[in-house]
């Protein structure tokens, strides 16, 4: 199994540094475009091998996209990290052309491979991705549902001060402000939220999960980049072992909820193929109406894409 990674900063140096750790791949590959980078960054992975016991070979690259043939999986994190006061608007213009290159660099030289997406803006980065593969949409998409769902489950474990791995929860929506987390579908060991929590308590946490990538940048000054990285690989290995795990991603959608040549937040089955399947579930009045506010604002956010004309 070969695996390429596409960006070298803080998400793609992560990301790659969980995969060798989990042993998901027998090789990867890390390609940036700054001199040196992806290469610092490698050599500095694989000597904590014999630390940490794994013998997943990294390797970094400058712009060669030649080593990166034959790769079944590729996962993109190129372009501009958000910064205070940047909106995700702010990001096409200058990564959708970033994405529009790698993808179509990479897809050369491994034209099977699953792709994920996972710069900014996520949703209309992971389209413009599908439009530069030229390739079937279950093979391409992005990483969202997992992290929001992520930081929505810690929330959760904080204020009941119980595990997360007891957490269970769904997202759906964009990847963003309109996210629609999903409290009718959160429970925690099987007991559902609204018997643990007041109302009011549930509202604030669901803000607080829809306002988790702000908060960060306006913390850190950039993006973030453990939770992203290990969200990345936690697909990773479900294709990989071909595992068939329900997530929230960012899949393309041809009908279901009603939607169209949108990529969008929704539970899906995933393996070795891909998007095996795309999840409908149940969704009242609400939050039908939070899913279809929140495509509408990816599809604004398309509209910038579309005048760019790139494709």
């Amino acid at each position: 199994m070969k695996i390429t990674v596409i960006g070298a900063g803080n998400v793609g140096a992560t990301c790659a540094n969980i995969i060798a750790h989990k042993a998901l791949a027998n090789q990867i590959v890390l390609v940036d475009v700054k001199p040196g980078l992806a290469e610092g960054k490698a050599l500095d992975m694989w000597q904590t091998a014999p630390v940490n016991i794994f013998d997943t070979r990294i390797i970094g690259v400058t712009n060669d996209y030649v080593a990166t043939k034959g790769s079944e999986i590729i996962i993109i994190t190129s372009g501009v990290p958000r910064k205070p006061g940047m909106s995700r608007d702010d990001l096409i213009a200058t990564n959708a052309k970033i994405v529009k290159e790698v993808t179509e660099k990479a897809v050369r030289y491994s034209p099977d491979a699953v792709i994920i997406v996972v710069s900014n803006p996520l949703d209309v980065m992971t389209y413009a991705a599908y439009l530069a593969a030229n390739k079937h949409h279950s093979k391409v998409f992005g990483m969202a549902g997992i992290l929001d769902a992520a930081r929505y489950k810690s929330f959760v474990a904080e204020i009941l001060d119980t595990s997360p791995r007891d957490v269970q929860a769904l997202l759906l929506g964009g990847h963003g402000d309109t996210m629609v987390p999903l409290p009718r579908y959160t429970s925690v060991s099987g007991i559902p939220i609204s018997q643990l929590l007041n109302q009011d308590e549930i509202d604030r946490i669901v803000e607080k999960t829809r306002q988790g990538g702000g908060d960060l940048v306006k913390l850190i000054g950039t993006s973030a980049w453990y939770a992203p990285g290990a969200a990345v690989a936690l697909m990773v290995e479900a294709i990989v072992h071909d595992q068939h795990r329900i997530f929230s991603i960012c899949a393309y959608l041809n009908g279901e909820y009603g939607l169209s040549d949108i990529y969008l937040g929704v539970p899906v089955k995933l393996g070795r193929k891909g998007v095996e399947e795309v999840i409908e579930i149940e969704l009242d009045k609400d939050e039908k109406k939070l899913l279809n506010d929140s495509a509408n604002a990816v599809r604004d956010l398309m509209k910038t894409l579309d005048e760019m004309k790139l494709f």
